[in-house]
């Protein structure tokens, strides 16, 4: 059987159209001439954004904050965008292939990685029925797509038609095969003062000090990952102190209070009841909308961010969240 998506006019049409609500495309498409005059090398690190850790700068995390910025190199190269979740073996199977394919491609092409979890309007706006979903951009247009695990043969062939496709229309392809199967060796970084300070301030319990540094050096890195964590523990941390254990009984009475509900989730945390606390804030998501939901929401992942990324009792939650939502 064929599993791998064909370009289709009217697919391509309506994902044109549910993107064109993220980002300008319009401004991408008087650029995408002048830029095919300009061939230079692909680098996502250029974005506004980091690549992803110990990783080539053409493998890059996407938040919604650099989603434009990222979209703007298919300029250059085409984009390939994995929507997936962590709560998804289909989503990590696939996205290990891609990242396999994409170490040696020289930066042919780049590979965007979306969590969904983390960043669900970029999902929305894609029409998202199911995850995984890939979705090639090329000159800030969504060109093709396709849902579901695919095996690296077939992955390998549809990154070749796309590459055969564009490569007289994006001048950063040409480059980019030019150092294909070359894996650049990344050298390991001196220590990070901004981390220093940061790490510092928590330790001696300067909770707003420590959340400072973390939040400066996300401004300037979104997709910095050690900050996200840092700056989770650092807000968990400074919440904690002040948690009343009184305050679940009173969430338990008043399942609307919203306030309530965050205040008991950390309670609970705080006493290692963390089913408990994940199960309050998945229930409260399916009882609240628009605001309320997107604010328990990320209440409830940056509790996750507390705890490593392959506990259980994570990824029983995050699927949990993700039935909520979807």
């Amino acid at each position: 059987m064929e599993h791998v998506t064909r370009p289709d006019p009217r697919k391509t049409a309506a994902l044109s159209a549910a993107l064109s609500g993220a980002v300008d495309l319009g401004a991408l498409k008087a650029r995408a001439d002048a830029a095919r005059q300009q061939p230079a090398a692909p680098s996502a690190a250029s974005a506004n954004g980091a690549p992803a850790a110990g990783q080539v700068p053409w493998i890059v995390d996407v938040t919604e904050a650099m989603f434009q910025a990222v979209v703007e190199q298919s300029l250059q190269v085409p984009v390939v965008v994995h929507l997936g979740a962590a709560y998804s073996p289909e989503s990590q199977q696939l996205g290990a292939t891609l990242e396999k394919l994409a170490q040696v491609s020289g930066g042919s092409w780049i590979f965007a990685r979306v969590d969904l979890e983390q960043s669900p309007r970029i999902g929305q706006a894609f029409g998202v029925q199911s995850v995984p979903t890939v979705v090639a951009i090329a000159a800030g247009q969504p060109i093709d797509a396709f849902a579901g695990p695919l095996g690296e043969p077939e992955v390998q062939q549809w990154i070749a038609r796309l590459l055969d496709a564009l490569r007289d229309r994006l001048p950063g392809i040409r480059a980019g095969e030019a150092n294909a199967g070359e894996v650049p060796v990344a050298e390991e970084a001196p220590e990070d003062p901004r981390f220093v300070a940061a790490e510092e301030a928590f330790e001696q319990g300067d909770y707003a000090g420590a959340q400072a540094a973390y939040e400066q050096i996300l401004a300037s890195e979104p997709g910095n990952e050690l900050a996200k964590e840092g700056l989770a523990q650092v807000k968990f941390a400074a919440r904690a102190e002040a948690v009343d254990p009184d305050v679940i009984a009173r969430a338990d009475a008043a399942p609307d209070d919203i306030d309530a509900q965050l205040a008991a989730a950390d309670a609970e945390i705080v006493q290692q009841r963390v089913e408990e606390a994940f199960k309050r804030l998945v229930d409260t998501v399916r009882r609240v909308y628009g605001d309320d939901r997107d604010r328990v929401r990320e209440h409830l992942v940056g509790l996750f961010e507390l705890f490593a990324a392959d506990d259980p009792r994570v990824a029983v939650a995050r699927r949990n969240l993700a039935s909520a939502l979807y």
